[in-house]
């Protein structure tokens, strides 16, 4: 009843539908004169003809005549008669088998399935509703970011202005909500004042648009906008957005991050509080061969092993997992710690040859920029001439000729990274870079998640998703830093000690073995202790700090609530 009350409301408060039940309502009533009218005069034709019917058997007549159904149980004798048949049964053909269809489609059938559908895409949320989380875009970043959201329980709406575009993304289990981003009455529909963040990643200009629109509606809450150009920074700021995401700078940054640089030492990847990620390749270090019991590096050093990257494939350590050439350690420690890990495990190569940039677009030269602050000299190819900024570090031409990868210095060059905004271009160029040199690190940027596979399949070392990227430090600033993403598909989660867990020791709770997740740090009373020791009590309202999979962290919460 709340569902058809609902669709019945929307019909009565459109001005055109009311017009068109008005105009059924007139068309209605004109046939049913017209039928009482033919009633009275068969009654009357036939008392001419001494035939005697009731009003009732008129009405039944006029009837099966205008319906054409014609049962002859009833018919006249004179000419007057059987021309008032005829006159009554064109009138029948045209108002209730033309007329009657084409009107109650138009004027009711239509609107009502009309509101039906918008039913479906509703034009305002609940008055109770808050911590939401506002999306002013259905894309690749906020696609991935929605999940991520269903994950931690917060509730979302995405706001759209085209109601076509909202049933597709309803059919598609997307919360949608109609309503113009720059109007002002769609977030007070969307009740604003009571949402936990409103993200907006179209345009530069529509985002400034957006967030000055936001911010006349509420001060208080926090709006994150994405950005394209450097320049447009100060303005999205000046016009309410609380955090300004470059993500091409960032994801230059992620990028670089991961480039071998012809050194077998460990690189700070991602912090979290006092506690630090790093990776660190073995090529040339003592522990080739080595099972992960035989490094000794808890006991040595301080660090955990907290995974392993094996051509792209992010396994959970074991003991008598083997390190080999291609392996590349993901370590936990202080940053002591893996100072320690660089000064005894830590080897300088002598190559001195670049790494290869393909691409000189936002990320490229986001991934050049964070290279020369490693002081890692570096070659950039770029096939468009418009797109190249830096003459002296920039090779023009076509990544796919063999020519312009030999002058680049692919046959010594210790990685190359691929940045172009195409992933088929990407996926082309990672099996070609991987058929030249079968050692060369490959790091891929991929545009969207479901390519994942593909670029590791290509042969990529590791692949960094502009939308994983780009929702995981929405999520950051939404839950002030609670989760991060040390690489594509394995993230870092601070949660607090679930109920189930309080007063058991890390090795009684088995949490690696269920889950696949590991506690590398907990935090109690300001305090963190790193890598703790596994007879280490889970107390109450301290919190744990994890790292894991995707996978792995779905089967914590699984387990252990969210």
């Amino acid at each position: 009843m709340k569902f058809l009350s609902a669709q019945i409301t929307l019909l009565l408060n459109n001005r055109s539908d009311r017009r068109n039940l008005k105009i059924l309502f007139r068309f209605i009533m004109i046939l049913l004169v017209m039928i009482t009218v033919f009633s009275i005069m068969f009654h009357f034709l036939m008392m001419r003809e001494g035939q005697n019917f009731s009003y009732v058997t008129g009405f039944y007549w006029t009837l099966t005549v205008m319906s054409t159904l014609g049962f002859g149980d009833i018919t006249f004798h004179s000419d007057a008669g059987r021309l008032f048949s005829i006159v009554v049964l064109l009138s029948g053909m045209l108002f209730l088998l033309v007329l009657f269809p084409f009107t109650f489609i138009n004027f009711f059938y239509s609107p009502w399935m009309k509101a039906q559908e918008q039913t479906k895409v509703p034009s305002e949320l609940p008055k109770n509703t808050s911590g939401h989380v506002i999306l002013t875009r259905y894309g690749t970043i906020t696609e991935a970011l929605i999940k991520k959201l269903d994950r931690f329980n917060y509730n979302y709406v995405v706001l759209v202005s085209d109601f076509q575009e909202g049933l597709r993304l309803r059919e598609l289990g997307v919360k949608v909500m109609l309503g113009n981003l720059v109007d002002p009455e769609a977030y007070m529909a969307a009740r604003v004042e009571n949402a936990a963040l409103v993200a907006t990643t179209e345009s530069d200009v529509l985002n400034t648009n957006v967030a000055f629109t936001v911010r006349g509606v509420s001060k208080n809450v926090p709006i994150i906008a994405t950005c394209s150009s450097e320049h447009s920074v100060d303005i999205l700021k000046l016009a309410g957005s609380n955090q300004v995401l470059q993500l091409g700078e960032i994801l230059g940054v992620f990028l670089s991050r991961r480039a071998n640089g012809g050194d077998a030492r460990a690189h700070v990847i991602g912090k979290f509080d006092e506690l630090q990620i790093a990776e660190a390749m073995v090529t040339g270090s003592s522990l080739i061969g080595k099972m992960l019991k035989e490094t000794n590096l808890r006991q040595e050093i301080g660090v955990s092993v907290v995974g392993l990257w094996e051509r792209g494939k992010f396994k959970s350590p074991q003991p008598e997992t083997l390190i080999s050439e291609t392996t590349v350690l993901v370590l936990a420690g202080s940053q002591v710690q893996i100072d320690q890990y660089n000064n005894k495990h830590g080897v300088k190569s002598d190559i001195n040859s670049p790494v290869i940039i393909i691409g000189e677009g936002r990320v490229g030269r986001a991934t050049a920029r964070a290279l020369a602050n490693r002081q890692i000299d570096y070659r950039i190819i770029e096939k468009d001439v418009t797109r190249i900024y830096d003459r002296e570090k920039t090779i023009f031409g076509d990544a796919a000729e063999l020519e312009i990868l030999q002058i680049a210095g692919i046959k010594d060059s210790p990685c190359v990274i691929i940045t172009t905004h195409d992933d088929d271009v990407n996926v082309y160029l990672t099996i070609y870079c991987r058929m030249l040199r079968s050692d060369i690190q490959v790091i891929t940027r991929s545009s969207l998640e479901r390519n994942l596979g593909t670029m590791h399949r290509a042969g990529a070392d590791f692949v960094m998703s502009y939308a994983s990227m780009g929702a995981n430090t929405i999520l950051n600033l939404l839950q002030r830093s609670d989760i991060l993403m040390v690489a594509e598909g394995l993230d870092l989660i601070k949660v607090k000690v679930p109920q189930k867990l309080e007063g058991r020791s890390i090795m009684e709770s088995s949490i690696r073995k269920e889950t696949g997740c590991t506690v590398i740090a907990i935090r109690a009373n300001e305090e963190v202790n790193i890598n703790p020791d596994p007879h280490t009590l889970l107390a109450k309202n301290s919190e744990i700090i994890l790292i894991g999979t995707v996978e792995s962290e779905n089967r914590f919460f699984e387990i252990y609530g969210k």
